[in-house]
């Protein structure tokens, strides 16, 4: 399993509360909460247990460290949590939609069953997942979420720098993903990692048909690439704390 250690230089006093590492059968259950805290709309939601048992996909998973967060700061249901924000992720719902066509979804959903998470001290709080499809020479970055009261605090970027290094030490040569065109906050940081924009999906989105932007990182063995990314993970760093990272 390869790991990506805490960065060396100008952080060796902050530490990001938040790690990553690959997501396993015992996490299903938290990243399916994230899913349906990050986009309430969406149906069908993911299988992640289909996809833990599918060679190409590979999923990484956020998670709270308890050595730097006490049990009460990680307990979702602690009092004077912030409301959630919208999150930056590529191929989910997540810009407005028809109220009507949301109380529908959520009605479907609801008829499904929802089981919530009941975290309990000992175990690893996840706050997040981001999964891509490795195929030949491409990652195709297919799914992320935040938990909504932990979003701000740099959760899916560090996702991002996972699934990119996770690419590259796999042997990938790019990177590409959907995003709606109205998410210009996602689209600006997807283009700070050499993500650009190639073309539009019509009526990608099934909550209220809106366009997809189609956006590719294509070169990023490249060693020049090397040097971007090493210096967007410092910079993520200095602002964030050094990051542990063991993408797989």
């Amino acid at each position: 399993m390869g790991s990506v250690g805490e960065l060396p230089r100008r952080c060796e006093n902050r530490i990001m509360p938040h790690a990553l590492r690959p997501m396993e059968e015992g996490d299903l259950w938290q990243a399916s909460e994230i899913e349906r805290d990050a986009f309430p709309t969406l149906f069908p939601p993911t299988a992640f247990q289909r996809e833990l048992k599918n060679r190409l996909a590979w999923y990484l998973v956020a998670w709270q460290r308890d050595d730097l967060v006490s049990p009460a700061d990680a307990d979702p249901d602690a009092p004077n949590a912030p409301p959630p924000p919208s999150v930056a992720a590529p191929n989910a719902p997540g810009s407005p939609q028809s109220p009507r066509l949301g109380r529908i979804i959520s009605g479907a959903r609801s008829l499904l069953g929802r089981r919530r998470t009941i975290w309990q001290p000992g175990q690893q709080y996840l706050t997040g997942f981001i999964g891509a499809w490795h195929m030949v020479d491409e990652a195709h970055i297919v799914a992320v979420g935040v938990r909504g009261d932990l979003r701000g605090q740099g959760i899916g970027e560090l996702l991002l720098i996972g699934a990119i290094e996770n690419a590259r030490a796999r042997g990938m040569l790019s990177a590409t993903l959907e995003v709606r065109t109205s998410n210009y906050i996602a689209q600006r940081l997807y283009a700070k990692y050499g993500f650009r924009n190639m073309g539009v999906r019509k009526a990608y989105y099934s909550d209220n048909h809106e366009d997809a932007l189609i956006m590719t990182a294509p070169d990023i063995s490249a060693p020049r690439y090397s040097d971007t990314l090493a210096a967007l993970v410092n910079a993520h760093a200095d602002r964030w704390g050094a990051s542990q990272r063991v993408i797989g």
